[in-house]
């Protein structure tokens, strides 16, 4: 167990981890189990909230089969539907940690992971005990340099379904806006395709605006004492 630390979403509250280690032969499956109960993996440890006075933390998946996108989402996967998509291996390389840095000033300045240097993106990237990639997003290539790279996600596939661990991308590019929405379409119907039935969203948090992105994307199922069950999020905001 963590000590209590501030909790990034929520002010005021204080968060605390329950975590494991992975390894060992099975590390493999001991992730798919513990995803399967609310975990989500860090390099080699697997961890869940433990507040002991806050519960607003809830893991939420997107069954991908039932899943159809809105008016809004519709309009960003045409627009991007020109990127190039390829799942590479869990290699970290400077142009994705340019892009992350790019991403954390713009979105998440002063958070938890501003601090990161190269060897710390290159732990989170490449110390994986599991089924592992790294999805690029490109623009089209010019000759046979390959496009510019737009956007990234760390993404681990279990045994029902992909869990995306941390998606990052060009969030001030002028002609894309919408990239982190596309992004999790993408896994939608990457899920879809290799008939998987959910993709893994992580934490949703109640009272977070950060967190209203992930009740977009309906049918969303949540943890709950009674198992996953389907649930309709407070309305979340307007898409870009």
């Amino acid at each position: 167990m963590t000590s209590p630390n501030p909790c990034p979403y929520l002010p005021g509250k204080f968060e605390r981890k329950v975590f494991t280690e992975l390894n060992g032969p099975h590390a493999a499956e001991l992730n798919d189990a513990l995803g399967r109960i609310g975990f989500r993996r860090s390099q080699s440890v697997a961890y869940r909230p433990s507040c002991p006075d806050c519960n607003a933390c809830v893991s939420v998946r997107v069954v991908a089969h039932d899943y159809r996108p809105s008016t809004s989402q519709k309009r960003i996967l045409k627009r991007n539907r020109d990127l190039e998509v390829t799942a590479c291996r869990p290699w970290s390389t400077d142009e994705q940690f340019q892009l992350l840095r790019g991403y954390l000033s713009s979105r998440h300045p002063g958070g938890g992971m501003s601090n990161m240097d190269e060897m710390d993106f290159a732990d989170m990237v490449e110390q994986t005990p599991v089924h592992t990639h790294i999805i690029e997003y490109r623009e089209p290539r010019q000759g046979f340099a390959p496009g510019k790279l737009v956007g990234a996600c760390l993404t681990d596939r279990q045994a029902d379904g992909l869990s995306m661990i941390y998606s990052f991308y060009d969030a001030e590019h002028a002609d894309r806006p919408g990239l982190g929405n596309f992004i999790i379409m993408d896994h939608i119907l990457r899920a879809r395709a290799a008939g998987l039935p959910y993709v893994y969203l992580g934490y949703w948090v109640r009272g977070s605006k950060r967190m209203a992105y992930k009740a977009r994307f309906g049918p969303v199922e949540k943890l709950s004492a009674e198992g996953w069950v389907r649930f309709e999020p407070e309305p979340a905001e307007s898409l870009s």
